[in-house]
Order: C-alpha cells, then structure tokens, then sequence
C-alpha cells in the first residue's frame, strides 16, 4: 500500500566543501591530491537514481527550513555553533576531530539540523506518513561540544529533542544502523530514559573505544542505550538477526511515539569505510521491518536521515530500495550488482554472528525480556 512519503533535500547540502577543507592532510610530499571520502557524490547520485527512476514523482517534496540557534542549543553548546560559524567565515578549519568546515559550511549546516526537523515536523503533523531526509553534513558522531568524523550538528539528537520539547512526542526510538557508532547521538541521550537509543555497528571501527555492547545508559537511562557491534562480515541475516532478536522485543517494550532511523548505507558490501556484507535487498528488508514496527506502535512515524556511506556506485541503490519501502511504491529500478553477489554469503547467518547478538541479549536481559524469535 502506498504512503505519503515527505522528501527533504535541498541543493546546498551537495555544496558543503570537504575538499578544499582537507587541511588536516593536505595535497603535498608523498599524498596526491584526491577527492574526500565525505562528498557530494554518493548523495547526489542517489537523487539523480530516484529521478531517473520516477520514485522522486512519487514522493512528497517538502523544503528544509534552517535550524535557529536555540534549535541547535538543544545539544550543542553555544562556544561550539560560534566555532563552527567563524570556521565557515574564514573559510576553512576543523571544527574538532575530522569535522571539516568549508565556505559557508555553517548555514548549511543549520539547513542540514533544519532537515530533520522539517522531517519530523512534517510527520508529526500529519502532512506526510513518512519522511526521509536526504541532509548533509552528516551529524551521529557530532558531540555537545565539538565536531567528529564528518559530522557538524548532530541532525538526528536535535530533532528527537525538539520532537519531545516542541511537538509534543513523550518517547522516542532512534535506530542507527551506520556502519560506524553513533556516539554523538549515545551522549547525547545516556541519561534519558524517554528516548531510546540502539546502534547496530562493525565492531571496533570508528570511533575507537565507543559503541561496547557493555555500555548500557547512566542513571535514570540504564537499560536505554544499547549497542549491538557486529563482527566484519555481517551481511543480511546478521543484522535481521539483531533486529528480531533484540531490537523488536526492547521495541515492542518501549512503545515508543517515534521512530528516527540515522540511516547510514555504509554497511553496504561495497562500502570503502566499513568492512560488512549488506546488499541493497538487505536494506530493503531492515527498512521493511522497522517500518512494521512504526505502524504497530506509532501509527507508522517513521523519519529516516541520510548519515554516510562512500560507496558513489553502490549507495544509490541502498538508498532507492530504503525509499521504495517506505513509500510502496515499486519501480524498475534493479540491483546492478545483484549478479556477482550471488556467491556471496549475505544472507547466510554464521555463529559468530550470532554469538554477538547473544551477548548483547545476556547483557540486556536485566532491563528488558528478551524471547529468541523463530526466523
């Protein structure tokens, strides 16, 4: 059945410069000069896909506003939004670890938070079902107080606040599914018991030392933060496999009143950062599950936000599947790649796996019941 699927996207998102911010390893001595890892490409080539496939006329196309300074206030400090501001004016600097600031890079990045806000705005006020929200920068590693890999503002953590401040959403679920933690999006919630935050990441990629199935939430948030690494490899069962296990029974214990998804296809098979085995079938099938459980408890809101994935040929059609899902529609558009996967053990769920997910299970049994589902 098809839904009334909001689309946010808006042309300067493509036009935030990591490029010519690269200072912390210029062009010089032994490094050639090469394009950043977090660039236009993977992003606009996933809308060009949806335009050149006729999903995008399917779609509810809803302009982002910027994000105000309180907005952003809601988790990040104020000496840190000015740093980022003079950054952009001068033209170019780190806003902390690997948050590269270019010309300009701060109102967009104020339209990028701005996104999913509308987003979820869009959402809770009936004008669409659904909303996905194609922003850049990226924002889950973005702390309160400094920028990390890639990411300035942290999109998703200040939406799911405004949504419980402003909009009158009493819990929250946030599912990260970025190949990477989302600790930006973890601190920004340990401690709060009214949003839920569940990341699904290869173990012991970045950033280091974050994202341990051990750490579990502080004070009234003990049992709200759970992390499920995964081993490199982990393909399409593996991460089903989490969602049944784990993410399902917590979920379907939390009722949550909103489902934001940080939505990152770098778990993709083909992705450069990240060393897992997800096909664009597999993201189909994540999208169709969470979306299941959005219509059983909150009446199918659903926001998912665009984080990375660096794979410019394999990410558009992760993404087109992601959003085909969400809006029912179907269109010709077909995995290229489909045919030299077919070897491959994507959907084949091995023991480690499995023990991951188990341990994460034996941790999280104290706050929460968790029965084995038959797959």
């Amino acid at each position: 059945m098809s839904k009334r699927t909001g689309f946010i996207c808006d042309e300067s998102y493509f036009w935030h410069d990591t490029g010519n911010a690269a200072l912390v390893m210029p062009p010089g001595g032994w490094i050639e000069a090469d394009v950043h890892a977090e660039n236009p490409a993977t992003k606009r080539r996933f809308k060009n896909l949806m335009e050149r496939s006729g999903l995008m006329k399917q779609l509810v196309q809803i302009a982002p506003r910027s994000a105000t300074v309180e907005e952003i206030q809601l988790y990040h400090g104020k000496e840190y939004i000015d740093k980022v501001r003079e950054l952009s004016e001068i033209g170019h600097g780190d806003a902390g670890k690997g948050a590269l600031v270019g010309k300009g890079s701060y109102e967009i990045a104020l339209l990028s938070a701005g996104g999913a806000i509308t987003a979820v705005e869009a959402v809770v006020n009936g004008q669409v079902d659904n909303a996905y929200a194609l922003t850049r920068p990226p924002g889950h590693h973005a702390e309160s107080d400094f920028g990390m890999g890639f990411c300035l503002f942290n999109n998703v953590a200040v939406a799911a606040k405004h949504a419980r401040k402003n909009l009158g959403i009493e819990k929250v679920l946030v599912l990260d599914w970025d190949v990477h933690h989302g600790n930006g999006t973890e601190s920004a919630f340990y401690d709060d018991p009214n949003v839920l935050f569940i990341s699904l990441h290869q173990e012991r990629i970045y950033p280091t030392g974050r994202g341990k199935a051990e750490d579990i939430g502080t004070g009234k948030g003990k049992g709200y933060n759970i992390n499920i690494p995964l081993p490199a490899g982990t393909g399409n069962a593996g991460y089903m496999y989490a969602l049944k296990e784990i993410v399902a029974p917590i979920t379907n214990q939390f009722k949550p009143n909103l489902i934001l998804i940080s939505a990152g296809q770098d778990p993709g098979l083909f992705d450069p950062l990240g060393r897992m085995m997800v096909t664009a079938e597999g993201f189909r099938q994540m999208a169709r599950f969470m979306l299941n459980i959005a219509e059983k408890h909150c009446d199918g809101k659903f926001i998912a936000c665009h984080e990375g994935g660096y794979s410019s040929a394999y990410v558009p059609f992760c993404s087109h599947a992601i959003v085909e899902e969400m809006s029912g529609v179907s269109t010709e558009v077909e995995d290229p790649f489909a045919h030299s996967m077919q070897e491959l053990p994507t959907d084949e769920l091995f023991y480690i796996q499995k023990e991951y997910v188990e341990k994460v299970k034996e941790i999280q049994s104290k706050f929460w019941t968790l029965k084995s589902l038959v797959l």
